[in-house]
C-alpha cells in the first residue's frame, strides 16, 4: 500500500517513477496493528529502489505525519536533504476479519534488512497509576476531557449532546463526498448523537459514531522536495505547496497532572507562535483539517483558535476520523495529502493542519498555502515552549490518594451490549491533590450518572491494588 502511494505521488508530481529512487531520505510512519516486517522503512525503499536513502520508523503519536513534515522541510532548508518521501499505511480491517475466519494471511516478513532507525525515543502515554485505571486507552480518557468540557460551556448534559452531534455531522458529509473516505456516509446530528443498538456508548458521553475508527486499509504518501530540486526535475509550479509555518510542542505529559481537562495551553501556545511567526492570521485560514479522534480534541483546538465550531469554515478536508477513516499514526497524512488538493483548486488560500498524539499530549502544526512565503521558514520554537509548559503551575497527582475528594471529571465504560459496565473519575482532595480513581460497579449507580452530572460532587477515596475506589458522600 505504502509503494502504491508512493507511485501515486510521482504522478501527481508528473515526475517519472524511476525518479522515487533518487530520494534522499525516506520515513515510514509506524503502524497501529501488529508488526509485519523488521524495518517498514528498508522494505520500502528496497521496492522503490532507493538504496541511497537514509531510513527513518517513527514512534507511536498521530502527531508523527505533520511532524514529519516540519521536521523535513527544516532538514530539506538547511540543505542536508532536497527530496524527502513521506508515507504510512494501516491493514487493519483485512488484519480482523482474517483473524474472524481463522486464515492467515502469509505477509510477515521478517528478511535480514537490519533494524530501522528511530526518529526519536518513544515514551509511554500514561504513567502507571493511570494504565491500572484503563486510562491506555483512547476510548477511556477522551470522554474525561469531553465532561470536563460540557461543565465548562455550562451546558445540560441533553443539550452537549447535540451540539457534539451538530459538530461531527459536517465532518460526515464531507466524508460522503471523498472518494477516499472508509465510511462515506452522511449522518444527521441526531444521528451521531442519540444512542441505539447499532451506535451504543462507548465511553459516556461518546456513543460509536462519536470515535475514530482505526479498522482500515487505508495508506497516503507525501512527497518533500526543496524548490531547486523541483524545479530541475520540472514539477509544474502550479503543483507546488509550501509549508507557511510550523510547530511542535508537548502538553504537561500526564493526563493526571494536567491544569484542567477543558483546555490545553501547549495547543494555545503553539497556534499563536506558529501564527505569529508566519505573518498569519485566523481570520486569513480558509481551509482547516483539525484532529477529531474524538470530539473533545475539535473543541479544545477551535477554543485554542479562538473560533467557534460552527463558523462557516469547513474544520476537516477529508471527513475526520470517526467518518473518513482513522489510519492509526497515518491520518493526518491523508489530511496534508487532501490539504495539499484543496489548495492546488483555489491558489493563494491557507490551510492548517492540526495533528494529535497520546491525550492531548502531543502537538504537531502545519499552516499551507500555494503563496510563496515572504520570508524564510521560522525555527521550529518547540524547545523554547516546552519550558513554557513545564513552568506552568499544575496539580500534584497523588497515586496513592485517601481521604476526602471532589470530583473533577468522569466517565462510564459500556460493554459491547449497550450497557454500562464500569465508571472512573478524576478528581481532587481538599488540599487539591489530584487523584484517579474508579467506581463502584453498580448498574443503578452507573445508569444515574448517565442523566445526573457527577461534577462537583463529594465523596471519598480509597487506595487500594490494582485501582483506587471513590464512594460518594451519602
Amino acid at each position: 500500500m505504502m509503494h502504491a502511494t508512493a507511485q501515486m505521488c510521482a504522478t501527481d508530481a508528473g515526475i517519472s517513477q524511476a525518479k522515487l529512487a533518487e530520494i534522499d531520505a525516506l520515513a515510514v510512519v509506524n503502524t497501529v496493528g501488529p508488526s509485519l516486517m523488521d524495518n517498514p522503512p528498508a522494505h520500502l525503499a528496497h521496492r522503490l529502489g532507493a538504496k541511497s536513502a537514509t531510513q527513518f520508523l517513527t514512534i507511536t503519536g498521530g502527531n508523527t505525519p505533520q511532524m514529519l513534515v516540519n521536521h523535513f522541510a527544516e532538514e530539506i532548508a538547511q540543505g542536508h536533504f532536497s527530496m524527502v518521501l513521506l508515507s504510512g499505511a494501516e491493514a487493519l480491517d483485512s488484519l480482523s476479519k482474517s483473524a474472524k475466519a481463522g486464515q492467515s494471511l502469509a505477509w510477515e516478513d521478517h528478511s535480514d534488512l537490519g533494524q530501522p532507525n528511530y526518529l526519536s525515543q518513544e515514551l509511554p502515554g500514561s504513567n502507571e497509576t493511570e494504565a491500572r485505571h484503563g486510562m491506555v486507552a483512547p476510548i477511556v480518557t477522551y470522554p474525561l476531557f469531553e465532561n470536563a468540557l460540557r461543565r465548562h460551556y455550562a451546558r445540560s448534559l441533553s443539550e452537549h449532546q447535540l451540539a457534539i452531534g451538530n459538530m461531527f455531522a459536517p465532518f460526515s458529509t464531507v466524508a460522503r463526498d471523498n472518494p477516499h473516505a472508509w465510511f462515506p456516509t452522511e449522518r444527521s446530528a441526531e444521528e451521531i448523537a442519540t444512542p441505539t443498538p447499532i451506535n451504543r456508548y462507548v465511553g459516556f458521553p461518546y456513543t460509536k459514531y462519536m470515535n475514530a475508527v482505526m479498522q482500515v486499509n487505508q495508506s497516503a504518501s507525501v512527497l518533500l522536495t526543496s524548490d531547486v530540486r523541483a524545479r530541475e526535475m520540472g514539477i509544474d509550479e502550479s503543483r507546488w505547496v509550501y509549508l507557511h509555518g510550523r510547530c511542535d510542542i508537548q502538553d504537561i505529559w500526564h493526563v493526571t497532572e494536567r491544569i484542567n481537562f477543558h483546555s490545553s495551553p501547549a495547543l494555545e501556545l503553539g497556534l499563536t507562535e506558529m501564527l505569529n511567526a508566519s505573518g498569519t492570521g485566523v481570520d486569513e485560514i480558509s481551509h482547516f483539517d483539525i484532529y477529531s479522534c474524538f470530539p473533545a480534541v475539535v473543541e479544545i483546538t477551535c477554543d485554542a483558535l479562538g473560533i467557534a465550531t460552527d463558523n462557516g469554515r469547513p474544520l476537516t478536508v477529508t471527513g475526520g476520523l470517526p467518518y473518513f477513516g482513522g489510519a492509526g499514526n497515518n491520518y493526518s497524512m491523508h489530511a496534508i495529502a487532501s490539504m495539499m488538493d484543496r489548495l492546488r483548486d483555489n491558489p493563494g488560500e491557507f490551510g492548517l493542519v492540526t495533528a494529535n498524539g497520546w491525550y492531548l499530549t502531543k502537538h504537531a502544526l502545519g499552516l499551507y498555502s500555494t503563496a510563496v512565503p515572504a520570508k524564510p521558514l521560522a525555527p521550529n520554537a518547540s524547545t523554547v515552549l516546552k519550558k513554557k509548559i513545564s513552568a506552568l503551575s499544575h496539580p500534584h497527582f497523588d497515586p496513592k490518594a485517601e481521604g476526602p475528594g471532589t470530583i473533577e471529571t468522569y466517565t462510564v465504560m459500556f460493554d459491547r451490549t449497550g450497557k454500562p459496565e464500569t465508571g472512573l473519575v478524576l478528581g481532587h482532595l481538599d488540599d487539591g491533590r489530584r487523584f484517579v480513581a474508579a467506581l463502584p460497579s453498580e448498574a443503578k449507580l452507573l445508569e444515574q450518572m448517565l442523566t445526573e452530572d457527577p461534577i462537583g460532587q463529594q465523596g471519598k477515596v480509597r487506595c487500594s491494588e490494582p485501582a483506587n475506589h471513590f464512594v460518594f458522600s451519602s
